[in-house]
């Protein structure tokens, strides 16, 4: 299966669901553990089906509820070197390079640095056979790099 779906994105909360294959993930988690579970069941999803977090920045309403969801359904979080410092010690899990690919189940996971006022943000692509999605948020603006990154993509999530 394929599909992608904004749980909500604003100053309340950010978060975004992508099913490749048989893999789940979620990409932040700004929301209260009661209101990510309340948005995941209106996508028929249960959150121990969950096969990561990723978390794109530091900032609060991105990562509000990653911390109780993560502890409360064992799920694994990924993040940045830099995200994960900046969150000093609120936020625990795998740091992944901010310059590689890496695999979560049946999606390879490309990050993409971009721009933006934390320490070490990034935004994805998500790929799995011939298809490849991307997550762009909370982009300080627009570069070459991101620019070439994000193109020939089956379909891209945009917030803005």
């Amino acid at each position: 299966m394929t599909r992608f779906a904004s749980l909500g994105s604003g100053s309340r909360g950010n978060g975004t669901l992508i099913e490749l294959g048989g893999t789940l993930i979620l990409v932040d988690c700004g929301f209260t553990l009661r209101q990510t579970e309340d948005r995941l069941r209106r996508l028929g999803v249960r959150p121990g089906d969950l096969s990561a977090v990723l978390v794109t920045h530091e900032h609060a309403d991105h990562i509000g509820g990653v911390a109780a969801l993560a502890h409360r359904y064992a799920i694994p979080v990924h993040a940045s070197w830099g995200t994960l410092r900046a969150t000093s010690g609120r936020l625990i899990g795998t740091a992944f390079d901010s310059h590689g690919q890496f695999q979560i189940g049946d999606i390879e996971v490309t990050p993409v640095i971009v721009p933006h006022d934390a320490r070490e943000p990034t935004q994805f692509i998500f790929a799995h056979g011939d298809v490849r999605l991307g997550v762009v948020s909370d982009l300080g603006h627009v570069t070459p790099f991101v620019i070439e990154k994000f193109q020939g993509l089956s379909g891209v999530l945009l917030e803005s």
